[in-house]
């Protein structure tokens, strides 16, 4: 693909940007803050965003964490396209890593606080990346159009980007970009084609013990004993009981076939106000990640049973509440062709020797002798889209259009969308040989062995964001598949409209950073808004 004039100028303030870049990358893995909790992500972000002459709405959808910056070149009314791209900087707890060679949480912390695993750090500043050399570009060279930018929390439990959509954040635009660093061959240095991620809905089971001493109550009873008086087991024996079901019956919940996961995760259990008191709450969250709509509606109605069935046996009442219900990507080859052409021209990215010693010091200190080459081969190598695909569809019956999960897919019923994926460092390992997951995680603060993979994301964003502002051609051919597609655009006949009909899951007890007179800490904090 010959390079315009913009792109060249959109890929030199890329490498203009590389130590800022460098910078920012590390600030947000030190961050490290979890789904729903990104307070100083997403004001650092918001700042950023202002300082650069984007309008920026602060706590955008409802969602404190999450924000919309939008900029335009020209004064109003604005003529062009609008181009949209995003951030993602929730980390996940339990991962609390240093960017050092050796397994060491950050500093004044435990292993068990939120540390970057994707990394969403390398994610979100890679775009940031991309969306300024496309503004530089845009002002340089007279191009008219705006550009959108939303911060997009709690992706981990596919949480912002479904509200989003169903409040018209992503309306209006001409094209949407969506980077991952890759984690999945064949899925690096490509971009997918027809097989995009999957539905998914994550609610939490909440159960309640309000009147534990009524339990076995009959007519004529003597006055209990308190301490040794019969009460209903309550709420933690409520969700050990649902747990222990949802596992039993999961096999019956969906046809064993094609890819499908349903996982689950205690948010909080207990609160008894003493040893021989019933539990009076309990959380249970539960993510189903599945192809289609309707396979997450049935494996629902299967837990909303367990869920009836282990509150009536432990004298509690259970409430549902939704964290996400989100749709299955929808394919545009044109958008696909468009970024595999502006991956191409800016080529995979490269680790140098630098990188390479900072491997060998990890492989060194796990006891395993030092490679000359440590990383996979496949880090520096293109795959077309297509290849890619036929891979993928290997393991897939024909019959399953989607597989794997993120949100980002709610994007693509509201503007053609295109997905593409650019290596992140990962390690050789020996025959028999697994390397824990922290050197994953390590791997993505260091910069050294992370900053290629934000430039080669940054690049290609930048190239093709700026090529389809460019071509109006472009911008047709996507726009025509994606009518065709949804059977004539948004509200057509082959539409999906967005699934959220839920508020913000904001006031649950997400894991979170607290200061105290001990100092910073990880937490999991007593809510007020819990009774709301």
């Amino acid at each position: 693909m010959p390079v315009s004039a913009a792109q060249s100028s959109a890929a030199t303030f890329v490498d203009s940007l590389r130590r800022d870049l460098s910078l920012w990358t590390s600030t947000i893995f030190d961050f490290g803050e979890t789904a729903w909790r990104e307070y100083r992500s997403a004001e650092w972000y918001v700042a950023l965003l202002k300082r650069n002459g984007f309008s920026v709405e602060e706590g955008s959808g409802g969602m404190p964490t999450a924000f919309c910056a939008q900029w335009s070149n020209g004064a109003a009314p604005v003529v062009g396209p609008t181009v949209g791209m995003y951030a993602e900087y929730d980390a996940v707890p339990g991962n609390c890593q240093a960017a050092t060679t050796n397994r060491e949480p950050r500093d004044n912390l435990g292993f068990a606080a939120g540390g970057h695993t994707d990394p969403h750090s390398a994610l979100g500043i890679a775009a940031l990346g991309g969306l300024l050399a496309t503004k530089a570009a845009m002002q340089r060279h007279g191009i008219a159009g705006s550009l959108r930018f939303t911060g997009e929390p709690a992706e981990k439990v596919r949480g912002s980007k479904p509200i989003h959509a169903a409040k018209g954040y992503y309306d209006g635009l001409d094209g949407m970009f969506s980077f991952h660093p890759f984690y999945m061959l064949p899925l690096c240095n490509t971009v997918r084609w027809d097989t995009h991620c999957g539905a998914a809905y994550a609610m939490i089971y909440r159960f309640v013990c309000d009147d534990p001493e009524t339990w076995g109550i009959s007519d004529g009873a003597p006055i209990p004993q308190s301490h040794s008086a019969v009460r209903a087991p309550g709420a933690n024996d409520a969700l050990m009981t649902m747990y222990m079901a949802s596992k039993a019956l999961r096999d019956s919940m969906l046809p064993h076939q094609g890819g499908w996961s349903i996982s689950e995760a205690i948010l909080t259990a207990g609160q008894a106000t003493a040893d021989n008191l019933p539990a009076g709450l309990a959380e249970i969250q539960y993510m189903i990640r599945v192809p289609t709509i309707a396979m997450a509606e049935q494996v629902t109605a299967a837990l909303d049973r367990n869920a009836q069935a282990a509150a009536a046996m432990t004298g509690c009442r259970f409430e549902r509440h939704w964290v996400c219900k989100s749709r299955p990507g929808l394919a545009n080859h044109a958008m696909a062709e468009l970024v595999w052409q502006s991956l191409q021209a800016v080529g995979a990215p490269r680790w140098d020797e630098a990188a390479k010693r900072v491997a060998r010091d990890i492989q060194g200190n796990l006891g395993l002798a030092p490679m000359d080459e440590p990383f996979i081969p496949e880090m520096e190598r293109l795959m077309s889209p297509q290849d890619a695909e036929a891979i993928l569809r290997r393991d897939l019956p024909p019959s399953q259009g989607n597989s794997t999960s993120d949100d980002y897919t709610d994007m693509t019923w509201h503007a053609p969308t295109a997905r593409f994926y650019i290596a992140r460092p990962a390690l050789k390992a020996p025959q028999g040989m697994r390397y824990p997951g922290w050197v994953m995680n390590a791997l993505g603060g260091i910069p050294a062995t992370i900053d290629p993979t934000v430039i080669c994301a940054a690049k290609t964003l930048a190239l093709s964001a700026v090529r389809l502002l460019e071509d109006a051609d472009m911008r047709s051919a996507a726009k025509t598949e994606f009518r065709e597609r949804t059977g004539g655009g948004m509200g057509g006949s082959r539409w999906i409209a967005p699934l959220c009909d839920y508020p913000p899951p904001i006031h649950f007890r997400w894991p979170e950073y607290v200061t105290t007179a001990r100092g910073r800490d990880w937490s999991i904090p007593n809510l007020k808004t819990m009774e709301a």
